[in-house]
């Protein structure tokens, strides 16, 4: 029951938990005291900007967040000096500048890359010394205000026209209390991200509100149902292998719930926690399970960051190598959150498959939180076009198209890398690996001809395509394909187009009689069928681009992906008229 305590990475997130639990504890009985909840989730979320801000120039995220906080928190005070409107109504305008701000930048500035969606939603397994000094910080910080301030807002809070006759100024003792909650809800940033950070600020002090009255035991009892909630959203994360900010602030709402439900009706909130309890640790119980073939008993353990990836080590590498797969079917990979179980797994590999140029620049985290450094092989492809000049931005930046894959011949070259790393791992499994690269690359040799094959029966000023974001690239170079444009004029699925972008690019469909617009798996397909509508084009069958699809799915494998590809455009640019069919794989 204790064994996810004894791992590193969990320390170090419950030291940063405990630490933030002081802070929030504290400040979050005076932001419910003084009725500012909303400005608590507010403040974490108009965060974004700044995070944005970071990840597109290239300077910490932790910077950008502050300095987006403490802009927020000076406008909210500085409007609220005025005396024009209330609290809530002043936040709910500077958040909107905020997240405005944020998605402008995010989409048409930047194309921002996963380091953005790691402080949106929290990493706490992968928790820096920086991190700690901060929750530290501001621990401390919250202690020292709360005895210097505490009388004061307390004060202000409940008879604020009595405390203004006694000389207390509103305007500055406001403005700490606000700008504390602000540099408390940036410090959460790591551990829950900034839109649960109302888990670790609110919550538990709305909690503790239905049971006591006074002041200091209120405060004292946020604080350990903080700690509390915290530690425990840790283990329950471990033990299912689900995200530890979700996971806690889940587990905060569930506790507010039963508390609420046991001021009114005591035996059914018994009932129920004990029910909750009990699902809990049916749970933890589960193990996962994979298709296929089982690993043989002695298989040498290898993680691999995408689908794609994971596909051709697995093909490689037969039973003899248990691979560990950290991105899933259908899911942007660009919004990828550090699981328990992903780190567990770089801890006892014995290599590591990525891309390379930076393209899993995120892997480092969970190698580092890890403490544990296997061997990594990272795979450059060698036929991708370039990206073009401006085009690429953030963290991730690129000199090349990120999906590589979707040229047989880059698969080629990866198969034949996989293969040499696992020999160098396990040297008495050289045979069966060749053997196994050998004859998949045969395969791949195959998909290749027959791809090319199926795509000569058309003509080339017919093939034209146009999907939901700039994935295909490599696969249109390849094949002969033009692409026109994208729903998504971007190589990152995360930006938004503008409505002007929008426009153009259905003008242009007209232009170009393009015939069907082609959704993705991993995207929404709403905006693409609409322009279709608006076009006259058709909508064809969903394409896999950034992962392959679930099991049972035509593009399960990485074989299966590229064959139904080809075989939707096909369909697509011929109205239906053809199939393309390729035998042997």
């Amino acid at each position: 029951m204790f064994g996810p305590f004894t791992l590193a990475f969990a320390q170090r997130g419950i030291l940063e938990i405990l630490l933030l639990a002081v802070a929030s504890g504290l400040l979050g009985t005076w932001i419910v005291a003084r009725g500012l909840a909303f400005y608590a989730h507010a403040v974490a979320a108009a965060a974004f900007p700044g995070l944005v801000l970071a990840a597109g120039v290239g300077f910490a995220p932790l910077l950008g967040a502050l300095g987006a906080g403490a802009l927020f928190a000076a406008s909210v005070g500085q409007l609220s000096t005025r005396r024009t409107a209330s609290h809530d109504a002043l936040t709910a305008l500077a958040l909107v500048g905020a997240l405005a701000l944020g998605v402008i930048l995010a989409s048409n500035v930047f194309h921002s890359g996963a380091d953005v969606d790691s402080l949106l939603f929290g990493s706490l397994f992968a928790i820096h010394a920086a991190d700690l000094w901060l929750a530290l910080a501001v621990a401390v910080a919250a202690l020292a205000a709360t005895a210097a301030l505490g009388p004061r807002w307390l004060a202000l809070g409940f008879d604020a026209p009595a405390a203004r006759a006694l000389g207390v100024r509103a305007g500055r003792v406001d403005l700490t209390l606000l700008a504390l909650a602000a540099l408390a809800a940036v410090a959460s940033l790591a551990a829950v991200g900034s839109l649960l950070a109302t888990a670790l600020l609110v919550v538990p002090a709305v909690t503790t509100r239905l049971w006591t009255r006074r002041l200091r035991s209120w405060q004292l009892a946020t604080v350990a149902l903080a700690a509390l909630e915290g530690v425990a959203g840790v283990w329950l994360s471990i033990e299912v292998n689900a995200p530890p900010g979700a996971a806690i602030a889940t587990l905060a709402g569930a506790v507010f719930a039963l508390a609420a439900l046991a001021r009114l009706r005591p035996r059914t909130a018994a009932a129920t926690a004990a029910t909750a309890a009990a699902a809990a640790t049916l749970a933890g119980c589960g193990g996962a399970t994979t298709a296929g073939p089982p690993p043989a008993p002695d298989a040498i353990r290898v993680v691999a960051t995408t689908t794609q990836l994971g596909d051709l080590t697995r093909a490689v590498g037969g039973r003899s190598v248990a691979v560990h797969q950290i991105l899933q079917p259908n899911s942007d990979p660009h919004e990828y959150e550090p699981r328990p179980a992903d780190v567990e797994a770089v801890g006892g590999a014995k290599l590591i498959v990525e891309s390379g140029d930076r393209l899993d620049a995120w892997m480092g985290e969970i190698v580092s939180a890890a403490g544990h450094h296997p061997p990594i092989l990272q795979i450059a492809p060698a036929h991708t076009p370039e990206r073009l000049p401006g085009e690429a931005s953030g963290p991730e930046a690129s000199r090349f198209d990120p999906h590589w894959w979707h040229d047989p011949r880059n698969a080629e070259a990866a198969v034949a890398a996989i293969a040499a790393a696992l020999t160098r791992a396990e040297p008495a499994q050289a045979a069966a690996i060749a053997a196994n690269a050998a004859a998949y690359t045969a395969k791949l040799r195959a998909l290749d001809r027959g791809i090319a094959a199926c795509f000569a029966r058309v003509p080339r000023a017919q093939r034209k395509l146009v999907t939901s974001h700039d994935a295909f690239g490599a696969f249109a170079k390849r094949y002969g394909i033009t692409v026109v444009g994208a729903v998504i004029p971007s190589q990152s699925a995360q930006a938004q187009p503008s409505a002007g972008q929008v426009a153009a690019l259905a003008r242009l469909i007209e232009r170009e009689h393009v015939k069907a617009i082609y959704p993705e798996t991993s995207i929404n397909a709403k905006l693409a069928q609409a322009i279709a509508a608006q076009t006259g084009a058709t909508v064809g069958a969903a394409l896999y681009g950034d992962t392959l699809g679930p099991q049972g799915s035509p593009g399960a494998t990485y074989l299966g992906m590229e064959r139904a590809n080809a075989d939707a455009m096909l369909r697509g640019f011929t109205g239906g008229a053809q199939r393309c069919t390729i035998a042997g794989l």
